[in-house]
């Protein structure tokens, strides 16, 4: 079983994280802890490796960066890892943009959400943008959801009302869709009367 050193080489790093042997890549992924924020890029890079088993290590290589980088007095670290996360969500790939999504969830800081919520606007990662957003603290996510909401497709607009009613905020016109039945039934729909 190889191991990395104490002062860990990205590029050998990820030569691990790509190797077909077992025995080479999970260490490798097990140990990325240290290696911060210049193996953020690298590993988005290799999440999108046709092989299923690199890109899965380099999305648990991802993470245990992001947990190690957001643990409490290492505000630096994580704020140089946020920044390279934020990198992550213009990515061509949505897989990348929304596990980047989840991993600023637990350690972005307020000047992280407008990133996020432009990412509102993708159909391909919009919920997981507004479920991250979610997560963070602040009064900016509810101006960005308020936002997003007035620009916002037919159809997600009943998702980010939810949203927004989880931060606060009063939304008329687009009741819960957890109170609409799903099939047929006596009782009447929630919402106003027609």
């Amino acid at each position: 079983m190889e191991k990395i050193s104490s002062k860990p080489n990205v590029g050998e790093f990820i030569a691990r994280i790509k190797s077909d042997d077992d025995a080479v890549r999970g260490p490798a992924w097990q140990g990325a802890a240290p290696l911060g924020a210049p193996a953020i890029g690298p590993l988005g890079e290799v999440m999108t490796d046709e092989r299923f088993e690199v890109a899965r290590s380099a999305k648990r290589a991802l993470w245990k960066i992001v947990r190690h980088a957001g643990r409490p007095w290492a505000r630096k670290e994580a704020a140089a890892v946020e920044k390279e996360l934020l990198k992550l969500l213009k990515s061509p790939a949505p897989a990348v943009r929304r596990e980047a999504l989840w991993m600023l969830s637990e350690i972005g800081a307020e000047q992280a959400v407008n990133s996020m919520a432009a990412l509102l606007k993708d159909p391909e990662a919009r919920e997981d943008a507004r479920c991250a957003l979610l997560r963070l603290p602040g009064r900016a996510v509810a101006s960005a959801l308020r936002k997003a909401f007035a620009q916002a497709p037919e159809n997600f607009k009943f998702a980010l009302a939810e949203a927004l009613r989880a931060r606060g905020e009063k939304v008329e016109g687009y009741p819960s869709q957890k109170l609409t039945p799903s099939r047929p039934t006596s009782i009447a729909p929630a919402g106003p009367k027609a």
